[in-house]
């Protein structure tokens, strides 16, 4: 964790979940965190407990501020806020577009702001909490899986334009952890990600873990891996098995 020491960073979504996970753990490696989330008392909660800054709103809008709170750079930034609802393909196109705002533009409209500063010292990290729903798709939520693959590709986007120039990026696919977004996510969750659901810290030590190996996937359930290869091996059949679940999702009487 010293490799974080005096680190300046941004943990959007941080009032609980993951986000605080993450807060409190690039805390204790000794870095200066910015908590930031919609609700201004969970976000004031979080940075009391871990020693941090609150910077509450819109995830998209946090940069400046936080680039202020930290003595006017961003070292590591942590895109880690989501919009989580199930919904299918008919869902309202305001589910979409929320969904598409938070999952991909807040991560675009970040990075903007902070690669020109970021190119200029040659380094500069961007960590964006994708979930295993953006390697693998997940049942029962057309929009949360659509843009969590928007995410992956432009995590994967970043990190082969700019890695030459200084710039890390990891990309973070869980499957369940509990936390708010799980419960959410009703039946399918329950059927899905609840078995094997791990908690917020795994998630930000498989975070770390990544960080000393230099490593872009960071899969805290390591079976995300066989899956991923399964998929890419063999598609028709991975569609095949998924589409099993659904249809053991739609028995449960959803």
């Amino acid at each position: 964790m010293s490799s974080v020491r005096g680190a300046r960073v941004v943990v959007t979504g941080a009032g609980g979940g993951i986000g605080a996970a993450l807060a409190g753990r690039f805390a204790a490696g000794g870095a200066r965190v910015v908590v930031n989330d919609l609700d201004a008392v969970k976000a004031h909660a979080v940075a009391e407990s871990v020693g941090g800054i609150a910077v509450p709103g819109e995830a998209s809008a946090v940069v400046e501020q936080a680039r202020d709170a930290l003595g006017g750079a961003v070292d590591i930034y942590c895109a880690n806020a989501g919009y989580g609802t199930a919904g299918d393909p008919f869902a309202d196109e305001e589910i979409w577009a929320s969904a598409w705002d938070v999952n991909v533009m807040a991560h675009v409209r970040a990075s903007r702001i902070l690669l020109p500063d970021w190119l200029e010292r040659g380094e500069g990290r961007f960590v964006s909490t994708v979930s295993a729903a953006g390697l693998l798709t997940m049942i029962g939520a057309a929009p949360y899986s659509v843009t969590k693959h928007g995410a992956l590709a432009y995590a994967e986007w970043l990190s082969l334009t700019y890695s030459h120039r200084g710039i890390k990026v990891h990309a973070i696919c869980p499957q369940g952890v509990r936390t708010d977004m799980l419960t959410a996510a009703g039946s399918a969750g329950e059927l899905v990600l609840a078995p094997t659901a791990i908690e917020p810290g795994d998630v930000a030590d498989a975070l770390f873990d990544a960080m000393d190996e230099d490593r872009f996937l960071v899969l805290p359930h390591a079976e995300v891996a066989d899956y991923y290869r399964a998929r890419s091996g063999d598609t028709d059949r991975w569609l095949a098995g998924m589409n099993q679940i659904q249809r053991k999702w739609e028995g449960t009487g959803r």
